[in-house]
């Protein structure tokens, strides 16, 4: 059910993937929404394809883990495609009933952004899945960081960031435990229309919420007893470096977009 949603959860290992500085993944993670969003045609997603498989086999991951991050988005690919299907122009037109027509153009175009949908899920992921949250924070906070001059709060942003991607596998487990706690009291949260599925979820969202808040509370009193007061000041145990394994990933993935973007203009 619930469980099976793997947005924020973290993997841990000793994989190359997992060696890697969390601020390279993050940017490298950038380069490969690049190259996703420069992909032309339907059939050049085999190289973007490549790559996940690549990233996937050196993180000890499986493609079923990627498959249930998809899986909460399904009716999303779902009405991507019959919008683009049905409403995107074309002159070869195979089918038309009203303002419904399926043409040659729509098709590709249908299959096109939901393949991309798909790809920028599964590719996101591999990041959540292998970068612990501290990682994870510690990552885009020196990101972040020249903009400091800018009064910006780099800190700030990261740690909530963090703190709220940490929290969506614990309020989903939450949201998991409520919900059978009142089906074994007759609630029914499977049958009827979407509206009634709907309608049913609202007395999950209360105590939902109201756990949420608790939780909340309890964690701002536990950073108050800690002394935490933000950034300034604060040191860290391990040091972030860019190393070989680093360089060799970045050499890798900008070799992907470049290939990609030749062939967008080589064959377009």
């Amino acid at each position: 059910m619930l469980r099976d949603i793997t947005l924020g959860q973290y993997m841990p290992g000793s994989s190359p993937v997992h060696r890697l500085d969390p601020r390279t993944k993050i940017l490298l993670t950038m380069v490969y929404i690049a190259m996703i969003f420069c992909v032309r045609s339907p059939i050049w997603y085999i190289l973007p394809l490549l790559y996940l498989v690549l990233c996937v086999r050196l993180a000890g991951l499986t493609f079923q883990q990627l498959l249930k991050a998809i899986k909460p988005l399904r009716f999303l690919l779902i009405l991507t495609f019959l919008l683009n299907l049905f409403f995107s122009s074309g002159t070869t037109i195979w089918f038309q009933w009203g303002i419904l027509r399926i043409s040659q153009e729509g098709v590709f175009t249908a299959i096109h952004f939901s393949m991309r949908l798909i790809f920028l899920v599964a590719g996101t992921s591999i990041l959540t899945l292998t970068t612990s949250p501290i990682a994870l924070c510690d990552g885009i906070e020196i990101l972040l960081k020249p903009l400091n001059r800018l009064r910006f709060p780099s800190h700030e942003l990261a740690m909530m960031m963090t703190i709220a991607l940490r929290f969506i596998p614990t309020l989903i487990e939450e949201a998991d435990k409520i919900m059978k706690a009142q089906m074994a009291r007759g609630a029914d949260f499977e049958s009827g229309n979407l509206m009634k599925r709907a309608k049913a979820m609202v007395p999950l969202l209360v105590p939902l919420f109201v756990s949420a808040f608790r939780r909340a509370g309890d964690l701002a009193m536990a950073m108050e007893a800690r002394c935490y007061h933000g950034g300034e000041g604060r040191t860290r145990l391990r040091v972030l470096r860019f190393g070989q394994l680093d360089l060799w990933a970045t050499l890798i993935t900008v070799g992907g977009l470049l290939l990609v973007i030749f062939t967008g203009v080589w064959f377009s």
